[in-house]
């Protein structure tokens, strides 16, 4: 292993994010009284360009004015290539109150993008004396986003997270596809004459799990467009959560239980981990670096695993 160690993500949870769009101010109470762990007030895809004025100045707004609790409240801006996301930045950064916690970047293509972002909220943060620090999560929507994943995890030290936008990414991969998240009906194989549906963007999420936990920042799937599939929901994000993702977006209300209870251990995976720690300490204590428990062998690598579960646990708990 390299001498330089990995560094832990953000102390933060993250099972479920919360879209709202930012010219649906009726939304927003209820999105605060839900059960996400971060909700996202959007400014770009969900709203017009004629009611982004508008949506700009309803959720500066509501960012002062609304309890949002210990949610994460995250703004997404307006892409780099539109008239809009300068404004986005100015106003929300000179306007807006200090509960903002993060700007979410859609489109991020490589570490220039984020570096433009960051000289402006840098510079309007120094100019109006602004003492807490707006943080960074981004949106892999592009081949170049995924090309450069790695160093757009490591553009800033404002980043915390990294989500796959898998809409705009299919459009940007000319992937035959219109529909977002999940497995595609013409994604098959065949074995013994029965179909196989694979997940196709199982690559891209790998891609984008190991640039985040490279750099200790949170991976997280994002939508899924059909929410009345809530088993198509579940089964996805599943597979996200087995391979390293922390949680999921919604767009609909109903995604939010879904997220979290996919994206929570158990209580029996919790009460493993523990035995498996307290299992490990016992053997270190015996001099071992190794031990069986419940038949199978335990070593160091295990209380690398363990110990993410009961640190998930005790962000729940806390």
């Amino acid at each position: 292993m390299s001498f330089r160690t990995q560094p832990l993500p953000p102390a933060r949870l993250n099972r479920c994010q919360l879209f709202g769009p930012g010219s649906r101010d009726s939304l927003f109470g209820k999105m605060a009284t839900s059960a996400a762990d971060v909700i996202n007030l959007d400014l770009e895809d969900s709203v017009a360009p004629d009611d982004k004025d508008r949506a700009r100045a309803n959720v500066i707004q509501a960012i002062g004015d609304i309890d949002w609790g210990d949610k994460t409240l995250s703004v997404r801006i307006n892409g780099l290539d539109t008239p809009f996301w300068y404004r986005d930045v100015v106003d929300l950064l000179e306007q807006a109150g200090d509960r903002l916690d993060q700007i979410m970047i859609p489109k991020a293509g490589n570490a220039g993008d984020i570096y433009a972002v960051d000289a402006l909220v840098t510079a309007i943060e120094r100019a109006k004396g602004r003492t807490k620090r707006i943080n960074f999560e981004v949106i892999i929507e592009s081949a170049a986003g995924i090309c450069h994943v790695e160093e757009i995890a490591a553009s800033s030290p404002r980043m915390q997270a990294i989500s796959l936008g898998a809409a705009d990414f299919a459009a940007s991969m000319g992937m035959a596809t219109t529909g977002i998240g999940g497995t595609q009906e013409n994604y098959y194989m065949i074995r013994e004459g029965q179909k196989y549906w694979p997940d196709p963007w199982h690559w891209a999420q790998t891609a984008i799990v190991a640039a985040c936990r490279t750099h200790g920042l949170l991976p997280v799937d994002g939508p899924f467009g059909d929410f009345s599939d809530s088993d198509g929901f579940v089964a996805q994000a599943r597979r996200s959560a087995t391979l390293g993702m922390v949680g999921k977006w919604a767009i609909h209300p109903k995604q939010v239980e879904l997220a979290n209870e996919v994206f929570s251990p158990s209580d029996a995976a919790v009460s493993e981990a523990r035995e498996i720690l307290a299992a490990m300490d016992k053997a270190r204590s015996e001099g071992a670096g190794a031990t069986v428990y419940k038949g199978r062998l335990v070593d160091i690598a295990s209380i690398k695993q363990a110990e993410v579960i009961v640190r998930q646990a005790e962000l729940i708990a806390g």
